[in-house]
């Protein structure tokens, strides 16, 4: 398959699964997702919406963001998606905002940290605070990210949930903050909640196989410092965030949300040079022994396996580029060991 246009890459983004459909169809009362307006958030909405249609229900889905991209507000909203505009860390704000049994909390902070620190705390941390509060009475799904856990030798594999957390740099620490702000709010008011620890999501305009196909396409070196790493299909996580309301909890359940390989750099490299035609060149010869990885063995005992193989990412992907397809420009850095961003 080779996807040619945006509107056919948000179209295969937001197409909906029977088992997705199943789960909006089970859900009770309406959706909610605040901070929308990232790389992930549109076509999460967007599958929302249609696993609401194609389970022949009625169910409203309300996207909040601050909406700095003009566009972004109309083509949700002719997608049958409600927006409302709002600055989040306003209290007055947030405390306007509809009361909806089921929450999607995506507002964060990452790129950009290092200088501005407390932004990064107040988005992460108290942010999470605040919504745990005011949305105590409903169900809570919220991402989290894999840069929680310590960097993992490779001979040990991906870390699990009952992993040690060891987040390196103040943006990791912040996230960790995040799931305690929840943490605490699913204590307290028992609130149900699943944490999704991400790492990493791609599709065609961005994402760790786009940064390294980029790079081999306009033969720029690649660092080989951050050696193996996980992916998976923005659908199939956008559709494990949805399916996970059905798992929601008080204490909160914690999901690792990747694919289940474990991918070489160099190899992915390798075969995006087979696919241009170019040999991939390093930064050196010497690879890590350490990176950060997750076994998804546990979402994958409840969702089944990602439906998108990175092979078959890798192909598509290949193809976009060398066809001059869009992309975000919104490098994931995933060679960082140090934690600053």
């Amino acid at each position: 398959m080779k996807i040619k246009t945006e509107s056919e890459l948000e179209e295969l983004l937001s197409r909906p699964d029977a088992q997705t459909a199943s789960t909006m169809a089970a859900l009770d009362g309406d959706l909610l997702i605040l901070g929308v307006g990232g790389k992930m958030g549109p076509s999460l909405a967007r599958l929302a919406r249609r696993a609401i249609e194609q389970a022949g229900i009625k169910k409203r889905v309300f996207a909040v963001a601050r909406f700095t991209n003009d566009k972004l507000p109309s083509e949700l909203t002719a997608n049958g998606i409600e927006t409302i505009a709002c600055d989040l860390l306003d209290r007055t704000s947030l405390d306007k905002l509809p009361n909806i049994p089921n929450v999607i909390f995506m507002a964060a902070r990452k790129f950009g940290t290092s200088g501005e620190e407390y932004l990064t705390w107040a988005m992460n941390t108290y942010l999470p605070g605040l919504v745990a509060e005011r949305y105590r009475n409903s169900r809570i799904v919220t991402f989290s990210t894999g840069n929680v856990y310590p960097l993992r030798p490779l001979a040990e594999g991906g870390a699990v949930e009952t992993t040690s957390v060891g987040p390196v740099g103040e943006y990791a620490q912040s996230a960790l903050g995040r799931e305690r702000m929840f943490e605490y709010g699913s204590m307290r008011w028992r609130t149900p909640v699943v944490i999704l620890r991400l790492n990493y999501a791609v599709e065609l305009r961005y994402g760790v196989l786009v940064d390294i196909g980029r790079a081999v396409f306009e033969r720029r070196p690649i660092d080989l410092c951050m050696p193996r790493v996980n992916v998976i299909w923005q659908r199939d996580a956008n559709s494990w965030c949805l399916r996970s309301f059905a798992h929601c909890q008080s204490p909160p359940l914690v999901l690792n949300i990747t694919g289940p390989e474990t991918l070489a750099v160099r190899d992915i490299a390798l075969e995006f040079g087979q696919h241009f035609g170019v040999e991939p060149t390093f930064v050196s010869s010497t690879e890590g022994s350490t990176a950060l990885l997750s076994d998804t063995s546990k979402a994958q005992g409840l969702f089944g396996s990602p439906t998108v193989q990175p092979k078959e990412m890798i192909e598509w992907i290949a193809n976009w580029i060398r066809d001059g397809g869009a992309v975000l420009n919104k490098p994931t850095h995933f060679q960082t060991r140090d934690g600053k961003f």
